[in-house]
C-alpha cells in the first residue's frame, strides 16, 4: 500500500478511501474523498487524520482501530468539509499488516422527509415526562436511605437508575438527537440488565437465555440499545406472552439497508404470545402502528430507528405462539 500502483484500486471508486501512517497523519486519498472534503489530495498528505475524524472521541477510536486487528466502525458521524459544510457518514477503519490505517468512508443520504414525525412526537413528549421522572427518582432515593432490607433498597436503586437512563433518554431527544454515548458494548450484559428490569414488575415473565459467550462487544449506545430491546420485551408482554427467549448469534452475510455485513450480531425476543395480527405486519415498524387499543405505536418504531441509527435492522418473524423480533447490528466492514 506504499507505492503509487498499490492504490490504483482506489482511484475510481465513490466511495471515499484514505490512508494514514500509525500516527494518524495521512499519506493518500482518493478523489472522492478528496471531493467530499473538499481538499486537494496532494495538500492532505501529512496533515493529521483529524480534517476527517475532528472530533476526540472519533480520533480515540482511529487509535484503537492502530492498535487491535477487528475493523472498527462509525456510524452517521458528522464530517466538515474545507467550506464549513457538513456531511453525514459511516466510516471502517482497519489495520493493515503495514501498520497502517485504511478507512473506508460512505456519504450517507440526508433523512428523509418521512422520519421526522416520529421524532418531533418523542420530542414533545420527552419534555412531559421530565418532571414526573425527577419526582420518581427522589421518592426511591427516600425509600432508599429508609428501608434496612437490602433486597428492597436494591429495587430503589434499580429505580433510580432507569430514571437517570430514562432522563437522558429525554434530554436527547429534547436536543434534536443530542451527543450519542458511544463506547464499548457488552450485549450480554444489557440482556441481564433487560431481565433485571423485567423480574422487578408485578407479573414478571419466564425468562430464558440462549447465548453465543463468544460474541465480542460492539460499538454503540449502551443506554439507547437497552431502550430498544425494553421496547421489544414489553411490546411482547403487553400482547400476552408469558415466556420470553434472549437469544444471541453471529451471523455471515448479512442484508442492512443498502449494504452488506461480512459478520453481524444477531439478538432474538422469543415469546409464546399470539403473535402479530395479519394486518399490521407490513406496516409494524411505523409511527403510530398498534395492535392493541391502549397502545401508542411508537415502541416498535423507535426500536427500528435506534436500530438505524447503529447502522443495523429490525426484523420480524413469526406466528401465533412463537414471535421473534431479530436485531441485527454490524461486526466489522460492511460493503455495498
Amino acid at each position: 500500500m506504499n507505492d503509487k500502483g498499490s492504490r490504483a484500486w482506489a482511484e475510481p471508486l465513490a466511495t471515499g478511501v484514505a490512508l494514514a501512517d500509525a500516527g494518524l497523519r495521512l499519506l493518500w486519498v482518493n478523489p472522492a474523498l478528496a471531493e467530499l472534503l473538499d481538499i486537494g489530495p496532494r495538500s492532505a498528505v501529512g496533515q493529521s487524520l483529524a480534517v476527517l475524524l475532528h472530533r476526540p472521541e472519533w480520533m480515540a477510536q482511529a487509535q484503537r482501530a492502530l492498535r487491535e486487528p477487528s475493523p472498527h466502525q462509525l456510524r452517521g458521524i458528522e464530517v466538515p468539509s474545507a467550506r464549513g459544510e457538513m456531511a453525514r457518514v459511516d466510516v471502517s477503519m482497519q489495520r493493515l499488516a503495514s501498520g497502517e490505517l485504511l478507512l473506508e468512508v460512505h456519504a450517507l443520504a440526508p433523512p428523509a422527509a418521512s422520519d421526522t414525525p416520529i421524532s418531533a412526537t418523542l420530542r414533545g413528549f420527552a419534555h412531559e415526562v421530565k418532571n414526573p421522572l425527577a419526582g420518581l427518582r427522589g421518592a426511591a432515593q427516600l425509600l432508599q436511605r429508609r428501608v434496612d432490607d437490602e433486597q428492597l433498597r436494591n429495587l430503589a436503586g434499580l429505580v433510580i437508575a432507569e430514571a437517570d437512563r430514562l432522563a437522558a433518554l429525554a434530554n436527547r431527544l429534547l436536543h434534536h438527537g443530542g451527543a450519542a454515548q458511544l463506547g464499548e458494548v457488552n450485549i450480554h450484559e444489557q440482556l441481564e440488565r433487560l431481565g433485571d428490569l423485567l423480574q422487578a414488575e408485578s407479573s414478571p415473565p419466564t425468562i430464558r437465555h440462549d447465548y453465543d459467550p463468544s460474541l465480542p462487544d460492539i460499538y454503540g449506545d449502551a443506554d439507547r440499545l437497552l431502550q430498544l430491546l425494553l421496547n421489544l420485551a414489553r411490546n411482547a408482554i403487553e400482547a400476552g406472552a408469558k415466556t420470553l427467549v434472549f437469544r444471541t448469534r453471529a451471523e455471515p452475510a448479512v442484508r442492512l439497508g443498502e449494504r452488506t455485513a461480512r459478520m453481524a450480531l444477531r439478538v432474538d425476543v422469543i415469546d409464546d404470545g399470539p403473535g402479530v395480527p395479519e394486518p399490521l405486519r407490513d406496516t409494524l415498524f411505523e409511527p403510530l402502528v398498534s395492535g392493541r387499543a391502549d397502545g401508542s405505536g411508537l415502541g416498535l418504531a423507535l426500536a427500528r430507528e435506534i436500530a438505524r441509527d447503529h447502522g443495523g435492522e429490525l426484523r420480524h418473524v413469526g406466528r401465533a405462539g412463537e414471535t421473534t423480533f431479530s436485531l441485527y447490528l454490524p461486526m466489522g466492514h460492511t460493503h455495498d
